[in-house]
Parts: structure tokens; sequence; C-alpha cells
């Protein structure tokens, strides 16, 4: 499937998003009930096997092709102060990455998935959103592309997640402008920044929604003015996974964010994705509240680089060796309830 050229082309992918296999769902329910245990007695283990077959497309759901993209991009609203660190750390983190010196790559290697790292045009950062639409339309749609192109077609499961310094200025005000509420109720402390950072960083969120007032009533049009193009990027690799049939574990705020114009334009856009982690960045918890999504852990992680999504790749490969492994009432000799 050839990924969008332009914002009508995404409108209208949205409007034919395939469905799950109802089919192979039920199936891993069925299975599920004759298992040697009381019937939901895993309880959240049982219901992601389900979500796993439902789109996957399989009876017997599996996680042999596990990817992690991480999207990195550099945010030009940095130079209000928005951040503890430099812009230039984006690029830093990526060539860490690169390395293996950072904390997703000992992710990944311990629940064996791929990782790669995805930069985009990091020396060229968006436009501080308080001075000008933070992309322009073409920029926008190169970004979703590159995230649609990433997402392989034949994963089990793709995992996605960002890096990108003053990424969680950007998410939340695409929070705000999607959800409501202004700089105070979606803005956290990012990388860490003091009281007086957080005050600005509140404000330039603010003025960011002030300046593109009359464009925010689209989520697209917002996500191209207040957004970035690592967020840009996740939108489409999202897309692009539903269209595959791939299931999807989103990381944390910024992740959720970037997605979150897909579940306002349809409601049931994001069905193919579980949230990994309740990130403790202050906005997250209430943008999962608007989303109706619960998370698999809340482990107060805030790192971002798909941290928390790989980790909960831990979770879904106990859950299905418990589906594929233990033994049914039959086979055990082991009686049912009465």
């Amino acid at each position: 499937m050839r990924s969008v050229t332009s914002l009508g082309e995404l409108r209208a992918a949205l409007a034919r998003l395939p469905e799950g296999d109802a089919e192979a769902e039920a199936a891993v329910i069925a299975r599920q009930a004759r298992l040697t245990k009381p019937q939901g007695s895993l309880g959240r283990l049982e219901e992601l096997t389900a979500w796993l077959g439902r789109w996957q497309r399989r009876a017997i759901p599996r996680l042999d092709s596990v990817h992690v993209l991480v999207f990195a991009g550099n945010h030009g609203v940095v130079a209000q102060g928005v951040s503890g660190y430099p812009a230039s750390v984006t690029a830093q983190m990526v060539a860490n990455f690169e390395r293996g010196g950072a904390a997703i790559n000992q992710l990944c290697k311990t629940v064996h998935a791929a990782l790669r790292v995805i930069p985009l045009e990091l020396d060229a950062p968006t436009i501080d959103f308080t001075t000008g639409p933070a992309m322009c339309e073409a920029q926008f749609i190169d970004s979703l592309t590159i995230g649609f192109d990433a997402a392989p077609p034949d994963a089990d499961l793709v995992c996605l997640g960002e890096m990108g310094i003053g990424n969680t200025t950007a998410a939340a005000a695409l929070a705000a402008s999607l959800f409501g509420g202004g700089g105070a109720r979606w803005a956290g402390r990012g990388t860490g920044v003091d009281d007086a950072g957080l005050t600005r960083k509140r404000d330039v969120i603010d003025a960011g929604l002030e300046r593109h007032k009359d464009r925010l009533a689209d989520p697209l049009q917002a996500a191209m003015a207040l957004g970035g193009r690592e967020l840009a990027a996740i939108l489409g690799a999202t897309l692009s996974a539903r269209q595959h049939g791939i299931p999807v574990l989103l990381d944390g705020f910024a992740s959720t964010a970037a997605a979150a114009p897909l579940a306002v334009l349809r409601a049931d856009a994001l069905d193919h994705v579980r949230i990994a982690h309740c990130s403790a960045e202050a906005g997250h918890r209430a943008l999962l509240a608007e989303l109706g999504a619960r998370p698999i852990l809340d482990l107060d992680m805030r790192l971002g680089e798909a941290s928390g999504a790989a980790l909960a790749v831990a979770v879904l490969r106990a859950a299905l060796a418990c589906h594929h492994g233990m033994a049914t009432f039959e086979e055990a000799g082991v009686d049912e309830r009465a």
C-alpha cells in the first residue's frame, strides 16, 4: 500500500481503515476459556492476547518480528527556553542510539526487538510555533510519509517512540489544541525544567494556541501548526500499521499526542493501538483519559525513546507464553468448574 501524498489522501485513508479479524479474536478467547485457570484470571494478559490475535488476524498470535521505531526531530520552539537541554542533544542522542549506548538499546536486546532510529532533518528544526506554523503542508506530509514507509509490512508488532528536545512542548500544545485546557493543563517539566521554566513553557503553549486559533478546529492543521517532524512520522507509522494489519504499542506522552489527531478524526482509528505505559510527564494521564485508553505499565518513566513501549513487549511475550504453553483442562486431566 502506498503512503499518502496530501491531506486529502490522508483523510480518504482514514475513511477506509481495515477492521481487525473478529473470528481470530474469538478463537483466542475460546482457547483462553479452555486453559487450566479460572476464566479471566490472567486479567489483561488475556485481553492483550486477544487484541494481538484480532489485529494480526491470527488465531495463534505471535511475536517473532517485533520492530521498535524511534523518530527524531528538532523543534524551533526550543529557542523560547522551554527545555533544560539544548537542541544539539537530539543529534547527540541519535548518535548514542546508533552506538548502542542508550536505554532503548538495552531494552530492545532484552525483549528481542529490532531497533531502528530515524532522524528527520535534525539540522533544520521546525519553525517556532509562537512565530508561525511549525510545518507547512509539504513538510508535514514528507515526515508523515517517512513514518508510513518505515513500518515493516510483515511485522508482528511495531513499537513507536521519539527523541527530540522540545517535543513535550509540542506534544502539550497539540494535546491542548485537540482537547482544550491550555498550557496549565498540559505542560510538564519534560527534561527537568525548574519552576520558572515550567511557567515559561505554559506561556509558550498558550501563545502558540492563540496564534493558530483559526486553524485548530482541524486536528491535522493543528498537528502541522504545533507539532514536529517526529510526531508527524509517528502518525504516519500508526496509520501504515493499521493498513497492514499490525498491532502498535505507543510509548509515552509525545507518542500518544502524535497519534491522537487520528482518534479525533475517527473514533476507532486507534483500535489497533495500545499505550505501553503512563508517562510521569504531567499531561499523559489526562491525554489517556481523553482517549479512553488504559496503559499496560505505570512505572513513573518519562524517558521517551520508546523505552516504555519496548518494556511492554515483555508483558506481551508473557501473555503469549501463557496462551501457547498452558494445557487445556482436557489435556491436563483437570476437572472444570462444576
